[in-house]
């Protein structure tokens, strides 16, 4: 049996495919939490840089601002391992959970979450803000009109036409947080590529040579491509579609 057969034979291992899948899940956990909690964030620090120009709400619109430019504008892995060093973990989290096999796993999942929630809710802010600024300010005054007040003027009107305009980017910025979510390999996180590396080091054990071969690399490393690709691949065809949708022209009723 020559390397390549051994490599391609670890691979369709039921043990091991079950562990990467597992990955798999770890990995989209990890990037749901930081796009929906970055939205949620991140709308917030665009509504704040946008409308708090009056009064006490200056001093939120700096911090706003100061927040989006620092971790919009410096690495995500610096983060991670600032995170990892010295973001507190709450108790709930210092337990063994979502099957990990130890509480320490759990740590490192939540403090590595944190710092993608951080770097990527800097990114959607400025999406958002994007979004905010599409909205005419005719919108406030119709608002005001029907005796909406300033919060029920944002959640009824203006955001919701901000987002329509923004869903094909903020797809495209979901795409870009699941493939940085590999990043976290580099503190032992056990997402797809951390798990792909962990397989890696051990194929030796797994793919009958008793060595670890260059086969061994293109196969682990493509077989972690070819997931990320097909995830990420069908959510493009969805920003595709949705761009399509848009771009056609409204039907005219007779």
């Amino acid at each position: 049996m020559n390397t390549w057969e051994a490599s391609l034979k670890m691979v369709t291992t039921p043990a091991i495919i079950e562990y990467l899948l597992r990955g798999v899940l770890f990995t989209m956990i990890i990037s749901l939490l930081a796009v929906v909690i970055g939205i949620l964030l991140g709308s917030l620090l665009a509504m704040l840089r946008n409308y708090g120009v009056h009064g006490k709400a200056r001093i939120f619109r700096r911090i706003a601002i100061i927040y989006i430019e620092v971790f919009r504008n410096t690495p995500l892995l610096l983060w991670i391992f600032i995170c990892l060093i010295f973001c507190p973990v709450p108790p709930m989290f210092s337990k063994k959970m979502f099957g990990l096999n130890s509480s320490a796993d759990v740590k490192l999942l939540f403090k590595s979450a944190v710092a993608l929630i951080l770097f990527t809710s800097s990114k959607i802010a400025e999406i958002v803000r994007g979004g905010l600024n599409s909205v005419s300010d005719g919108q406030f005054e119709a608002g005001r009109s029907q005796g909406f007040n300033t919060v029920q003027i944002m959640l009824y009107i203006v955001l919701p036409q901000a987002f329509r305009n923004i869903v094909p980017t903020l797809l495209s910025e979901v795409i870009t947080t699941i493939k940085d979510s590999s990043y976290l390999a580099n503190v032992a996180v056990i997402e797809l590529m951390a798990r792909t590396k962990q397989v890696m080091s051990a194929a030796n054990r797994y793919n009958g040579t008793g060595t670890i071969n260059v086969s061994d690399v293109f196969v682990l490393f493509g077989l972690a491509a070819m997931i990320y690709f097909i995830i990420n691949f069908t959510l493009s065809c969805i920003v595709r579609k949705i761009q399509k949708n848009r771009r056609k022209p409204a039907r005219q009723i007779a």
